[in-house]
Order: C-alpha cells, then sequence, then structure tokens
C-alpha cells in the first residue's frame, strides 16, 4: 500500500558535537581515529567510479519484473506490534521534563525520528563522521541520521575493516537529509533510519548489471553479517541475485543453515528482494530512543510554532493560493515559510506548511518495539546477546536502549 498522506517536519539546528556529548543516549564506543592507511586512500579513488553509476539508472531486467504493487521500502507493510505500557526507550524522561526540555533546551533531547521512514522528519540529527573510519561518505549534506543509525554503520563498517584489513573503505550513500523529509529520489529516507551502502568489489573490477558476477562476494558477506550483529536492523534491501551468492558463500564458509534461512528466507527474512537495488544495500534500522521520543513529541509541536510544520508535495496543477486554501493558511505566510520571492512552484518540490496550533489529521506510528537480533549460534553464548553500546555520562539519568523480545516479529 503506497502512502500519499502528508507529513509533519521538524527545522532545527543538528546537535552540535558538544551537545552529543551531554545527550541523554547510548552511544556505540568508538575507537580512537587510526593514522592514514595508504592502502585505504588508494582504495577510495577506485571506489569512488562506481559512485557515480550505483542508482543512477534502474536495471533493465528490474523495470520489467512484477512485483505484485508492492513496495518494500514502504514501513506501512509492518505487522502490527504488541502493546507498550509507558516508555521502553526514553522512560529516564518523565512527560513533565520532557515537556520541560521542548519548550526550552530541544537540543538536549538528542535525535529524534519523527514519523514513518516514507512521511517524516528528524530533530538534532547526527552527520555520519567524513573522517576517522574505514568508510567514504559520498555526499554529506544528505548524510545524516538518527544516533542510532549512524552508531551501528560505524560499528559495522569498523568489523568489516578489523576482519579483513587492507581493503576498500565502505562506501556510505545516501542517508536523510538534515531535517528529514523528501530526499530526492527516494520514496523513503525521510526520518534518519535508512542507510544506502554501496557493494564491495575487487580491484580493477570492469561492471556490468550484473554486479552479483563482480563484487567482492567475501566482503559483501562479512558487511552483512557485520550489519545484522552490530545494529538493530528492521530489514535489508538488496536484489534477490546478489542474494543468492551471498548466501550461496556464506553457506560455503561453514555459517549455520537455520541462522541464514532466518536471514534470507521463510515469513520474515530480515534481506528482502528489491528492484533497482542490485547495486547497493539499503538498510533500514530501528532507533528505538529517536523514534520514541519523536513519537512523544509529536503533541508538543504546537508548543514552537517555528518547528510546528506540515510538508506538501508539489504537483502539477498546484498554486500558492490552492495550498494555501487547503490548509487555512495564506500565501504570505507560505511564501515566508519557504523562503520564496515569487509564486512560482515546481512540480516535485516540497513545501512547509506552517500549522497554526495541533495537528488533528497527522499519522502517529505505533510504539517502537526492538525484537533480538538475530545472531548465529556463535554468537549465542548468553541468553541475552552482549550490548555493543556504551552510555555517555549526561546531566541526568539514563535509560540504556536494549532489545526486549515480542511475541512476534516487528516486520
Amino acid at each position: 500500500m503506497r502512502r500519499t498522506s502528508l507529513w509533519l517536519t521538524l527545522s532545527m539546528v543538528a546537535a552540535t558535537t558538544s551537545a552529543a556529548a551531554t545527550s541523554p543516549f547510548p552511544t556505540v564506543v568508538a575507537r580512537p581515529a587510526a593514522p592514514p592507511d595508504p592502502a585505504l586512500e588508494a582504495a577510495s579513488a577506485a571506489v569512488a567510479t562506481f559512485a557515480a553509476d550505483d542508482g543512477a539508472a534502474p536495471d533493465e531486467d528490474d523495470a520489467e519484473e512484477d512485483d505484485d504493487g508492492v513496495d518494500p521500502e514502504s514501513e506501512l507493510l509492518d505487522g502490527g506490534v504488541a502493546a507498550v505500557d509507558g516508555h521502553r526507550y526514553s522512560a529516564d524522561l518523565s512527560d513533565e521534563q520532557l515537556k520541560e526540555l521542548w519548550a526550552k533546551r530541544p537540543e538536549q533531547l538528542g535525535s529524534l525520528s519523527v514519523g514513518f521512514t516514507e512521511s517524516g522528519s528528524q530533530l538534532n540529527a547526527v552527520q555520519f563522521p567524513t573522517e576517522g573510519g574505514p568508510w567514504l561518505v559520498v555526499n554529506p549534506h544528505e548524510a545524516w541520521g538518527a544516533k542510532e543509525t549512524i552508531d551501528y554503520v560505524v560499528a559495522a563498517a569498523q568489523q568489516v575493516a578489523d576482519r579483513m584489513p587492507g581493503g576498500p573503505p565502505l562506501r556510505v550513500n545516501d542517508i536523510s537529509k538534515k531535517d528529514g523529509g523528501w530526499l530526492r529520489p527516494h520514496k523513503s529516507h525521510q526520518s534518519g533510519r535508512d542507510v544506502d551502502l554501496g557493494l564491495f568489489y575487487p580491484d580493477n573490477a570492469k561492471c556490468s548489471k550484473a554486479r552479483e558476477k563482480c563484487m567482492d562476494v567475501a566482503r559483501n558477506w562479512a558487511l552483512v553479517r557485520a550489519l545484522v550483529t552490530t545494529g538493530d536492523v528492521q530489514m535489508l534491501l538488496v536484489d534477490k541475485r546478489i542474494q543468492a551468492s551471498l548466501y550461496e558463500h556464506a553457506l560455503s564458509i561453514g555459517e549455520d543453515k537455520g541462522w541464514l534461512d532466518s536471514l534470507f528466507h521463510g515469513p520474515e527474512p530480515l534481506l528482502k528482494h528489491a528492484s533497482r537495488h542490485r547495486d547497493h544495500f539499503h538498510v533500514r534500522y530501528y532507533a528505538p530512543r529517536s523514534q520514541e521520543l519523536g513519537r512523544r513529541v509529536q503533541p508538543l509541536l504546537a508548543m514552537r510554532p517555528e518547528h510546528n510544520l506540515m510538508l506538501h508535495r508539489i504537483r502539477s496543477g498546484d498554486s500558492l493560493g490552492k495550498i494555501a486554501s487547503k490548509y487555512g493558511t495564506t500565501v504570505n505566510a507560505l511564501k515566508k515559510a519557504n523562503g520564496m520571492k515569487n509564486t512560482f512552484l515546481r512540480a516535485g518540490r516540497t513545501l512547509r506548511i506552517p500549522l497554526r496550533g495541533p495537528c488533528t489529521s497527522c499519522p502517529v506510528p505505533p510504539p517502537v518495539v526492538v525484537p533480538p537480533r538475530r545472531l548465529p549460534p556463535d554468537m549465542l553464548t548468553t541468553d541475552k546477546p552482549t550490548p555493543l553500546t556504551a552510555v555517555t555520562a549526561p546531566p541526568a539519568p539514563v535509560l540504556v536502549a536494549v532489545a526486549q523480545p515480542v511475541a512476534g516479529p516487528a516486520g
């Protein structure tokens, strides 16, 4: 089911380094920046040659596929979630404390992921670091995400580099814009929880569209393994032909078949086919604290009119007058909110719509419930996986977000 409803967006300055340091938020322990690796720097140039091609045009084979009208990126495809009493991932903040912080010091809330991945926004987003690790950020201006997203990708990239040293950097493509909202040309990537990661290739590889025939299958499997074991992955989209190569390789090196089948097959696999995903991984994470705080802050948006906004995507035939009439505002208010000097509109652009009170029609996502990570047998040494996170020292008590078992998969 394709989502066409409108959604509110937030427009704020992202949390600074100092703000992040005092944010009441669990964070992955980052390793000190290593000295420049000549091999890594040389590989970066080779990797960049693939960046121009990835996602530039759909595969001809993909265009002919029948996906039964189902959009694999839609978060609305997820099944129901178990009922949740109270706040599971932000219980250190009472409703009164949250209200006070939102009114006076919203930057201290840390990152907030608001709404759905295909109709949402984010606040206090964290920019993916451009230096200090085995990765290459293709477009830093579109590499903003929830703090969990950034931490999880950093941890996965570092694990691959540690286990297979001397290879090329992980190419980090689009995540979200600083304030979230629609990011051309994606259907999702709006709330800081989606990230596109390039495939790994051997040195001097010459690839056609059949990337599964030329990719570095061992390193790409190491990446998938790292992603699903170091972070709370909600789903991982990649072409079925890439999946087949990864599954066959993982089985050949002795990975547990039952575990692999839980990732690739069955009623609720983590890896799912998506056309036009033959050259990259699309990873969607749970961001439990960011999502829960975003959900809790929604009724408070009217307290800060500058952030009490909706998004309207301009379509053919729209005019400022029609849009203003639809939302009960004025042409001048629309021009001011969007920094417009004239009334010219371009189809596809997103307009910010200022609201005069609480949004009564904005969809609210269900309470977030993070299922246990799907770990291989060799990592299941205890009833609960050892978390790869540590808590910073904030000025207020902190509740570390830990995944809890639920009755069924969350999608």
